[in-house]
C-alpha cells in the first residue's frame, strides 16, 4: 500500500471514516490465519506492506503491541548503493561514450558525493534531467543542481570576483571599527565562491558565519553589506528575528504545519523564501531567543543542507550563505542566578573576544546541550569589539555629514559653529553602550530632531543659508539659527 502516509490527515485524531478502516485492518492482523504455501505446505501469511514516510504516519494503537505487525524502517542508499548504479546512469549522458576512464571515475565521484541523502529514484530523475538538459557527463553537478534548486548555471560563479577583491575599503566605510570581522567575513566569502575546503557531500551550505557582540556594533550591518556584495541589493536578505521563534511549535512558521493543521497549504516562511529564491543570503537575528526545538532545525540545515516542510517538500540550503547574529557573552549569570555584565568597554579587544567566545561555548554546551551546532559552525564565530572613543568619533562626524548632505540636496545650506559642534559631539558620544545605533539616537535627538524644529519655525527656503550658533540641552535640545 504505497502512500499509506496520505491515508490519514492526523494520526493522533481519525475521522469517522479513517476510524472504521483501521479498525478492521487492526482486526484482520490479529484474526488472520496462514496458509500453506509449496509442496512441503509451510505456512505463511499475505502479508500487506504500508509504505510510508515515518512510523508516526499511522495511528499508535495500530502498532504498539501487535506482534503481527512489523516496523521495518528502509534506509537511505548509501554511498556503496549509489556508487553501483551511478556508472549505468552516467552513460546515457552525452560525452560519456568517448570519455577516458579517469573522467568518468571522476563524474562519478562528484556525482556519488553529491547526491547523499536522495533516493536512487532521484538519482535516476537527476540522469534523466541531463538528458532532457543535454548536459555532458562532466557537467552532472550543474543537473544536480537543476535537481535541488531549479537552476542550473552556478549564480556563485558570476559574482564580480574584482569586487570582491577590493570590497574591505568600501565595507569598513559602513562597519566601522570592526577590521578583523570585515577580513574574517570577506575570507569566508571567498571560500564559498572558490569552494576551498568545502565538501560537495550532503550539499552543506556555500557560507555559515556567526556574528557576536555588543548591539549597536555593526553585526546586521555587515550582514547586510554581505548581501550587497553577493547579490547587488542589500535588501535581498531574507531575515528572520528569533525572537518571534521563542514559542515551543514556531518552527511551524518556519517550514510549515503538518497535514491536518490550519496553515498546512501555505507552507513554511524558510522553505518558501528558500525554494523561491535559492542563491541568497539568510539572515537569522538574535538566534539566542530561539526555541532549542528550532536550533534542531538548524543543525539539519548545517550538516545536511535540506529541510523538509510540512508538505513533505525537500528544499535544499546549498546554495544559501547562512548569517546567524547573537548578543551572547555580553551579559552572563552569577552564583547567585543574577544577571551582570562579563565584558566591558574599558577591556582590550583580545579579552572581550576571549570571554565572549567562552560564554557562547558555555551557552551551547551546558544550557542548551547543543554542541554540535558550535562544531558545525567551527572556527566562524566573529566577535565583534565595542565601538571604542575614537570609532565614536568618525561615526559621529559621518552622521552629521550626512544629515547636512540631505539638507543641501533640498536647497537649505546649514553649517555648524566649531563650539556648537564640539559640544553637540560631547553629548552624543557620552554613552556608548548602544554603539553606533546608540550615537545615531542621540544625533537625531540633539541635531536633527531640533534643527528640523528651528529651520520649520524660521521658514526656511531653498536657497538659504544658516549658521548653527548655540545648543541649548536644558530640557529639549534647542539650536540657535542665525541666517547667513
Amino acid at each position: 500500500m504505497d502512500f499509506a502516509a496520505r491515508l490519514v490527515v492526523r494520526s493522533d485524531s481519525l475521522s469517522r471514516d479513517e476510524h472504521p478502516f483501521f479498525s478492521r485492518a487492526h482486526i484482520y492482523s490479529a484474526t488472520a490465519k496462514a496458509r500453506p504455501i509449496g509442496p512441503e505446505g509451510k505456512p505463511f501469511f499475505n502479508t500487506v506492506l504500508w509504505i510510508v514516510d515515518k512510523e508516526g504516519d499511522l495511528p499508535d494503537w495500530l502498532l504498539m503491541g501487535n506482534p503481527r505487525i512489523r516496523h521495518i524502517p528502509v534506509a537511505k542508499p548509501d554511498n556503496i548503493a549509489r556508487r553501483s548504479v551511478i556508472p549505468a546512469l552516467l552513460k546515457t549522458l552525452p560525452g560519456a561514450a568517448q570519455a577516458t576512464a579517469e573522467a568518468l571515475a571522476t563524474a562519478q565521484s562528484e556525482f556519488v558525493e553529491e547526491t547523499e541523502g536522495l533516493l536512487l529514484s532521484d538519482l535516476h530523475a537527476v540522469a534523466q534531467l541531463g538528458r532532457n538538459e543535454n548536459l555532458s557527463f562532466n557537467r552532472i553537478s550543474d543537473a544536480v543542481r537543476r535537481y535541488k534548486v531549479g537552476v542550473t548555471d552556478d549564480q556563485w560563479r558570476k559574482i564580480d570576483r574584482d569586487k570582491i577583491r577590493n570590497a574591505k575599503a568600501s565595507i569598513s566605510e559602513r562597519v566601522r571599527g570592526q577590521d578583523h570581522a570585515v577580513t574574517h567575513a570577506l575570507d569566508i566569502i571567498k571560500r564559498a565562491i572558490t569552494g576551498v575546503g568545502a565538501s560537495k557531500r550532503g550539499g552543506r551550505p556555500r557560507g555559515v558565519t556567526f556574528l557576536a557582540g555588543p548591539t549597536g556594533v555593526g553585526k546586521t550591518e555587515l550582514a547586510k553589506t554581505i548581501t550587497n556584495l553577493l547579490f547587488g541589493d542589500e535588501s535581498a536578505y531574507i531575515r528572520f528575528d528569533m525572537s518571534e521563534f521563542s514559542a515551543e511549535h514556531s518552527d511551524q512558521r518556519l517550514i510549515g504545519a503538518p497535514p491536518g493543521y490550519v496553515g498546512y497549504d501555505v507552507g513554511g516562511e524558510l522553505t518558501n523564501a528558500v525554494r523561491e529564491k535559492p542563491f541568497c543570503v539568510i539572515l537569522f537575528d538574535e538566534i539566542e531567543k530561539a526555541h532549542p526545538r528550532i536550533l534542531d532545525k538548524f543543525l539539519q540545515i548545517l550538516d545536511d543542507g535540506v529541510l523538509t516542510s510540512g508538505r513533505g517538500d525537500r528544499v535544499y540550503f546549498s546554495e544559501a550563505f547562512i548569517i546567524f547574529t547573537s548578543n551572547l557573552g555580553i551579559y552572563r549569570q552569577d552564583a547567585e542566578g543574577n544577571r551582570v555584565l562579563n565584558v566591558s568597554q574599558d577591556e582590550p579587544p583580545d579579552a572581550v573576544k576571549s570571554k565572549v567566545r567562552a560564554e557562547i561555548d558555555r551557552h551551547f554546551k551546558a544550557v542548551l546541550n547543543r554542541p554540535e551546532i558550535l562544531n558545525r559552525i567551527g572556527e566562524n564565530i566573529i566577535v565583534f569589539d565595542f565601538i571604542r572613543p575614537a570609532i565614536a568619533r568618525e561615526i559621529f562626524e559621518q552622521m552629521v555629514k550626512a544629515t547636512l548632505k540631505d539638507l543641501a540636496a533640498t536647497g537649505i545650506q546649514v553649517d555648524i559653529a566649531k563650539p556648537v559642534r564640539e559640544q553637540l559631539e560631547n553629548l552624543c558620544l557620552a554613552d556608548l553602550s548602544n554603539g553606533g545605533r546608540g550615537i545615531r539616537n542621540q544625533v537625531e535627538s540633539h541635531l536633527v530632531n531640533p534643527l528640523a524644529r528651528s529651520l520649520f519655525d524660521r521658514d526656511a527656503q531653498p536657497g538659504s543659508r544658516w549658521t548653527v550658533t548655540g545648543l541649548d540641552d536644558s530640557a529639549v535640545t534647542t539650536l540657535m539659527l542665525e541666517h547667513s
